[in-house]
């Protein structure tokens, strides 16, 4: 299993260096790891084998050595692994000393939020995914669902960017799934086609 970090992030690091936060980079980067070792844990749990892991400002995309070949019920727990294992750091950062656990507490949180948006490709709009085919089997529904994430998208972007410049973290975060998102949708007829596969091989 190969573990990379995304070319995006470099925009970010370099925002923490200038701006004189290098620790608390080592802070988001130390919460981002451990929150992907929870994916890639219940990975293993599943039994499903990982192509490759690359690490992004919001979490980590898994790429799956044969996606087909995954069950609907260990997408939803691998989507559940990373939140599960940050709320967990949020637990053990109680018993840190108080000038890291405050630090580490707060980016947790808002490292939780984020991936807890219901919108593709986030642990949330994994988690909805998941559901979909498990509860609600529709294709259609399926790209319609591509398209909303857009939408959600493109407005937290916006509103990032009209309270410019006490936002420019959150601005650059939203730009980065911005661009994810926009990557998925672009490429959601091939998405659909797949998860019409899944869907009629789980019928």
């Amino acid at each position: 299993m190969k573990v990379k970090l995304h070319l995006l992030c470099i925009p970010l690091i370099l925002f923490m260096i200038f701006s004189g936060q290098i620790a608390y980079y080592a802070i988001i980067l130390t919460s981002l790891l451990w929150h992907e070792a929870g994916h890639l844990l219940v990975a293993m749990l599943c039994g499903v084998k990982i192509k490759s892991c690359v690490i992004s400002p919001y979490g980590g995309e898994i790429e799956f050595e044969n996606p087909a070949a995954v069950q609907t019920s260990s997408l939803l727990w691998i989507a559940l692994g990373g939140p599960i294992a940050t709320i967990l750091g949020i637990g053990l950062a109680f018993f840190m000393p108080e000038l890291i656990a405050t630090r580490l507490i707060n980016v947790q949180l808002v490292l939780l939020a984020i991936n807890l948006l219901p919108i593709i490709p986030l642990d949330g709009g994994r988690i909805v995914l998941a559901c979909l085919f498990l509860f609600y089997p529709s294709v259609r529904l399926v790209e319609y669902y591509y398209s909303l994430s857009l939408i959600f998208a493109s407005i937290l972007f916006i509103i990032t960017l009209i309270n410019l410049p006490q936002t420019i973290f959150l601005a650059i975060l939203c730009l980065f799934i911005w661009l994810q998102v926009l990557k998925e949708w672009k490429y959601r007829k091939y998405r659909v086609a797949f998860e019409k596969y899944v869907m009629n091989r789980l019928t």
